[in-house]
């Protein structure tokens, strides 16, 4: 991690801070007087669209430097080299999906994008995507991404939240203050100073940075999808479970820095983010793969899979004749394999998932209970099966002394990371 020190010692540094056309461009406003107030020197280039939603006047007054707009602008045709010489580190933000693409597949048709293809490697270059979620995880930008990251250019992963378009997902740009500390984090061997007001700004940074390390080494396990329990060999008994809860808690917490391990049914939905893949089809499969893993020491486990309670007995061989006016199927109960969890991992923390079907609210805190007393779970997350499908999927999150009503499964994953980090971190 950098020695974050005095801040002061930033009037050498020069940032240069290139926008494209997004509503968030208001918000890079306060980062950019944020650097020049802590004496970063710093200077701005504008797409056509961003000078849609900020004036070129108003970035200037705060850098207190000339804003650049225009390849070809009588006298500064070479700016696209002088800037990028000038500059100790860039910063993309807000970077909308048009920007990234073109990045990404090497197009320099603006001054930003011939910036990009001027670039001195040897100098950070960090993006701070900004965009509605279906633009942020289309293949296209996502590609766009892998091939940013394998020339070393530092995303800076979107948060998820309320986004301008009223939906709720990932693409929001990364908060002002967030985009200071990386800056901040590039800069190292700075000295001392006693200006307590200087250091408090330092140890929030550090603390800030502590957390991005603690989820780094935070190892969690996550299972998703049904399993299949073989019937002969062309049909099988399965249920609803499609995994994408499991794949939204997945990305949520990649999206936070975990290490995360997947683990799903072969015909599951995956994360978008990329993460450890691992696959089951039969309860026996999921058994073995979980007992297997768990050798590893994983700091949480969340247990989203839905398991069949039963297996046939005795699965025929061959196809059963359709011809049959019936068949008659013996099924045998499957232990539950929650249970066995903290006896494998007894320092994890576990997060068990219950599916109801009912209104009886004491039906309910009796299943949510007995997760509890038999499977000794940290966390249990309760949903009904009413409203699987529907719009508004909401989850109820119980610990032994808690209940959190009516979450949105991104409201569930934020809650579950803040009180794992400060588990970690206390």
């Amino acid at each position: 991690m950098s020695d974050l020190n005095n801040l002061n010692q930033f009037n050498k540094k020069n940032i240069l801070i290139l926008m494209s056309g997004s509503i968030a461009c208001y918000k890079i406003c306060y980062l950019v007087s944020h650097l020049s107030q802590n004496n970063f020197n710093v200077k701005v280039v504008m797409s056509t669209s961003a000078q849609k939603f900020i004036g070129p006047a108003t970035l200037e007054a705060l850098s207190h430097n000339p804003v650049y707009t225009d390849t070809f602008e009588s006298g500064h045709a070479m700016e696209h080299i002088y800037l990028d010489r000038w500059a100790d580190l860039i910063l993309l933000a807000p970077a909308t999906a048009n920007t990234i693409n073109k990045l990404g597949h090497g197009f320099g048709d603006d001054l930003i994008s011939t910036l990009f293809l001027a670039h001195d490697f040897k100098k950070p270059f960090l993006i701070a995507p900004a965009m509605n979620t279906q633009m942020y995880l289309h293949p296209t930008t996502q590609e766009s991404i892998l091939k940013l990251k394998k020339m070393n250019i530092e995303i800076l992963e979107s948060a998820s939240g309320i986004l301008a378009c009223g939906e709720i997902g990932y693409g929001k740009l990364l908060d002002q203050e967030l985009l200071y500390i990386e800056i901040v984090n590039k800069f190292e061997n700075l000295k001392t100073n006693n200006d307590p007001k200087i250091n408090s700004e330092i140890n929030f940074k550090i603390d800030y940075l502590n957390q991005i390390i603690l989820t780094k080494k935070h190892t969690v396990l996550i299972t998703a999808g049904g399993t299949q329990e073989p019937i002969d060999d062309v049909r099988y008994i399965g249920n609803h479970s499609t995994g994408r809860t499991a794949a939204n808690i997945a990305d949520q917490f990649i999206n936070a820095g975990f290490d995360v391990t997947y683990l799903s049914a072969v015909n599951a939905i995956k994360p978008h983010f990329e993460c450890r893949l691992e696959s089951f089809v039969t309860y026996n499969d999921l058994d073995q793969k979980l007992t297997d893993l768990l050798k590893a020491d994983f700091k949480t486990i969340i247990h989203v899979a839905a398991v069949s309670d039963y297996s046939l007995e005795s699965p025929i061989t061959g196809k059963i004749s359709s011809l049959n006016q019936s068949i008659q199927l013996n099924l045998i109960k499957n232990p539950k394999i929650i249970n066995k969890i903290k006896k494998l991992s007894s320092s994890s923390n576990l997060i068990g998932f219950k599916l109801t079907s009912t209104e009886n609210l004491n039906q309910i805190k009796s299943k949510v209970n007995q997760l509890f007393t038999d499977a000794d779970c940290d966390y249990v997350v309760h949903n009904d099966y009413s409203s699987v499908h529907t719009e508004k999927h909401l989850f109820n999150l119980y610990t032994k002394n808690k209940i959190q009503y009516n979450l949105s499964v991104f409201d569930l994953s934020h809650i579950l990371i803040d009180q794992l980090i400060k588990k970690d971190n206390p």
